[in-house]
């Protein structure tokens, strides 16, 4: 979503904003701008696109200071240009805010009333020009916005900086991330642990309810009632930052192809290779697993769907039920909580708003609460009983592929720790099962290894405007992933179903122009499936077949295209299968000419609800 950087130094900062917006464009925005205190003003630049549009705008109209507020915008209240871009200022303040404020139509009419002029269509207007009436009516800024704040409703990151107070930066949070980051120059701020500049040698995460003032040598905390809160700066752990593609053509095919290596180090991350020795993060699981008679996983989008081959998993080798939900409906359910029950929350950012929000509903209930995320020091991560880190690195393209496959090796992981708790696995079927998922990148390489066949299918899809993926048992979640892949970065419609459900209705959309993607795994249903198959060949339909060798011999007189992937036990086939899936989706939005790694109207992060 829409991005933060802020700066306050003892040199130049404009290059630092700048790199910091760099940081900050693999979430996905459509404008940028910068605000900069000059000598004894505020000045601002606009544009709208991408920041080198900013970039050309600031060549030819220079600013510079040593204080100054920077914004990637992803359009929701208004359309995306110049007028509606960050940041919003008077003469007095400007701010950069993310997140939605949920009562600006009451403060815009308020706001009017009293004789203010908004110029753009945001919710993001009404920040500066209630800080400005409290301002107008004597109040010093730090009081002015504390009276601002207490008048929003909704989630919100925000940095300021004001005329009054020129070499003072201020920020709060409100449901939204906001890091501080120390350097030997002075602090920087951002809503992004990614956008943070190499030299940051500190860091500290605000929470709800901050109101942080920052100089170039200090950083002061306090709640919105002016009480002062302690909160400590720590070195920042290192990290990789490869922002480089490393010789390919965009980020999501890069990111695809270090998928071995991301399944075996998280993988390795719990299990040990050699023995079914139970790894640091394994022993705080099993301090829930008293809990744990019942699971409750809750994700949205791609988490969603590792949440979905995690609950075939769970159930039919760990024994445990497990109900699934989507983040953005779990607590508007009003559903009874279980005591004796647990809730995993997945994310890759660890800052989903609605999975963040539905993890603060479970824990308000008394639920045993556990995450798995990619980022460690994310709200998620933060306020979860246990933390399961996913060691996925740095993830930039929009639509997700590296990190789904390390939820998958997290929550195989975590599956299988609960089979042994409830003695559903011996040793010796343990140590099998490792074996195999020790293997797993030996596989992901092969199938890699083989992408010409997936580039002439993907040519034909190129050309259709609909596309239908059906499977069963986990086959289906990875047909959904699958189908949304394709609408992501393609923008071609598609749609999943359980196999079986075809003739329940969505045959009828099935002719010669409807391609077909069918995942079929050769194992005990795949009978079935292959009945489903002639179904719709019997309507003319174009199908392309994901089996092994048996499978696609069985099915031969009714597909048109098909990859034959290795033959692997049936826990591991949603690991393997999953990668001919992203690449048939990569393929074709680059025969598609679209901007694979920035899909229009999307964003990394979806910070608000």
């Amino acid at each position: 979503m829409c991005g933060i950087y802020a700066a306050v130094s003892n040199k130049s900062i404009l290059s630092e904003l700048i790199n910091g917006l760099d940081n900050l464009s693999y979430r996905g925005y459509d404008s940028a701008g910068i605000a900069i205190m000059n000598g004894e003003h505020i000045e601002r630049r606009r544009a709208q696109g991408k920041i080198d549009k900013l970039s050309h705008l600031l060549s030819t109209n220079p600013l510079d200071g040593q204080i100054g507020i920077a914004h990637t915008r992803w359009a929701t209240h208004g359309l995306p240009n110049v007028q509606n871009a960050h940041p919003h200022m008077t003469p007095k303040v400007a701010v950069v805010h993310n997140g939605i404020i949920e009562n600006y139509p009451a403060l815009r009419t308020l706001l009017q009333n009293a004789g203010y002029q908004f110029e753009s269509e945001t919710d993001s207007e009404t920040i500066p020009l209630l800080i400005t009436l409290y301002l107008d009516k004597g109040l010093t800024p730090e009081l002015a916005m504390i009276k601002a704040l207490q008048q929003l409703e909704g989630s919100f990151a925000l940095a300021a900086i004001f005329k009054q107070y020129p070499l003072e930066l201020f920020a709060a949070r409100q449901g939204s991330p906001l890091i501080v980051g120390q350097s030997v120059d002075g602090f920087s701020l951002s809503s992004d642990q990614n956008a943070m500049p190499e030299q940051t040698l500190n860091t500290c995460n605000l929470e709800d309810g901050d109101l942080a003032r920052i100089t170039q040598q200090q950083l002061t905390v306090t709640n919105l009632s002016g009480d002062q809160i302690q909160r400590n700066l720590i070195a920042r752990q290192s990290q990789a930052n490869d922002t480089s593609k490393n010789g390919f053509a965009h980020f999501m095919l890069k990111e695809i192809h270090e998928q071995p290596s991301v399944f075996k180090s998280t993988f390795a991350h719990y299990l040990e290779h050699s023995n079914t020795q139970q790894s640091q993060q394994f022993k705080k699981i099993n301090s829930l697993t008293n809990k744990i008679s019942r699971l409750t996983i809750v994700a949205c989008g791609t988490s969603y769907y590792a949440g979905m081959v995690a609950k075939y998993w769970i159930e039919s080798i760990a024994g445990v039920p497990v109900d699934l939900d989507v983040a953005s409906e779990y607590r508007y359910r009003k559903a009874p909580i279980q005591r004796q029950a647990a809730a995993l929350f997945i994310s890759q950012s660890g800052e989903t708003a609605d999975t963040l929000a539905a993890l603060r509903h479970a824990k308000s209930q008394g639920q045993a609460c556990f995450s798995i995320v990619n980022v460690t020091n994310s709200t998620m991560a933060n306020e979860s009983d246990v933390v399961l880190p996913i060691l996925a690195g740095r993830e930039i393209g929009v639509a997700s592929t590296k990190a789904f496959t390390a939820q998958l090796a997290a929550l195989i992981s975590v599956t299988l720790v609960l089979a042994r708790e409830n003695k559903l696995v011996t040793s010796t079927q343990e140590n099998e099962f490792i074996k195999h998922l020790n293997q797993v990148d030996t596989l992901i390489n092969q199938v890699l290894s083989h992408q010409k066949n997936i580039k002439a299918i993907a040519k034909t899809i190129s050309l259709a405007s609909n596309a239908l993926y059906m499977g069963r048992g986990s086959a289906f979640p990875l047909a959904l992933e699958g189908a949304l892949k394709l609408k992501e970065i393609s923008y071609i419609h598609a749609e999943a179903y359980p196999a079986g459900e075809l003739k329940h209705g969505p045959i009828a959309l099935v002719d010669e122009s409807m391609p077909i993607i069918v995942v079929a795994p050769n194992d005990e249903l795949f009978s079935k499936t292959l009945s489903n198959l002639r179904e719709v060949a019997s309507r003319g339909a174009k199908i392309c077949l994901l089996s092994d060798e048996n499978g696609i011999t069985q099915a031969k007189d009714f597909i048109t295209h098909h990859i034959t992937l290795p033959t692997v036990p049936e826990a591991l086939q949603p690991i393997i299968y999953n990668i001919p899936l992203q690449l048939l989706a990569y393929y074709t939005a680059v025969e598609r000419k679209t901007d694979v790694d920035q899909p229009r109207n999307l964003a990394k992060s979806v910070t608000v609800e």
